[in-house]
């Protein structure tokens, strides 16, 4: 009897130390949004969690900073970020709009292909959508999803942005029923309104800090100040955090 427990006790033992070796954890947190990071390693990219409450992630829930590009893709502005991302070996996440997808799907592929996260953000940048039934929100983020799918080349979103951050508790449920995580923001520099990029540097850097999920656009209008600023942020973000997708 007193060797069987012995025994036990050793293989006990011998598995939390195999448990601690690979840093498995005990179960995934709510409080923590997973991210793949921009250095590849031998484990796979985790799923998003699914969010339990009716509001959105707003925080990475680790050191590492997001960087969001809203209202795309745009034929003029997307490539610009995509040189500037690659220039600097970051990945980030872009929330796409069903018909800007439908119309250049070429660029979704390119987003994809350099290993970016694609984000549901509905068809048509619907500002009201959290005012519509249960079923129109709920097929306007499967329609959105099948082109964002098709376009990519089966990478399906896992992550949905409220267009205007409009957030309501039925749009997070119903973007959980569908594998989707809801994403908010920490840092708005307000580059949407078209400020000079002055403005959005400063805007950036006066929230900057660790796990901060930042907030930009790469269509919607001209987005010429928004690329501006980036070429100021990303060789000083880079040099001060990881930056990362979601």
């Amino acid at each position: 009897m007193k060797r069987r427990s012995r025994t036990t006790l050793l293989a006990a033992g011998a598995a939390l130390a195999l448990v601690s070796t690979l840093g498995v954890s005990a179960g995934p947190s709510y409080a923590s949004l997973p991210s793949s990071g921009v250095v590849a390693t031998s484990r796979p990219t985790p799923k998003p969690l699914l969010h339990p409450t009716s509001t959105p992630y707003r925080h990475t829930g680790r050191s590492a900073i997001a960087l969001t590009f809203d209202d795309g893709p745009d034929p003029t502005w997307t490539p610009q970020v995509l040189a500037l991302l690659r220039k600097y070996h970051v990945k980030a996440t872009f929330c796409l709009i069903g018909v800007n997808v439908k119309a250049h799907p070429d660029l979704v592929r390119k987003i994809a292909a350099d290993g970016h996260t694609l984000c549901n953000h509905t068809m048509r940048h619907d500002l009201h959508l959290k005012s519509k039934s249960r079923s129109a929100i709920d097929a306007d983020l499967r329609a959105t999803s099948r082109l964002i799918t098709r376009a990519s080349g089966g990478v399906r979103p896992t992550y949905f942005r409220a267009p205007g951050g409009n957030w309501a508790g039925v749009i997070v449920s119903v973007a959980r029923k569908q594998g989707m995580a809801s994403l908010g923001w920490t840092v708005d520099p307000r580059d949407w309104a078209k400020p000079p990029s002055s403005s959005i540097v400063a805007r950036v850097r006066a929230g900057e800090a660790p796990g901060v999920i930042v907030l930009m656009h790469d269509g919607g209008g001209d987005r010429s100040r928004t690329v501006a600023a980036c070429k100021v942020l990303l060789p000083e973000l880079t040099a001060k955090y990881r930056l990362t997708r979601l």
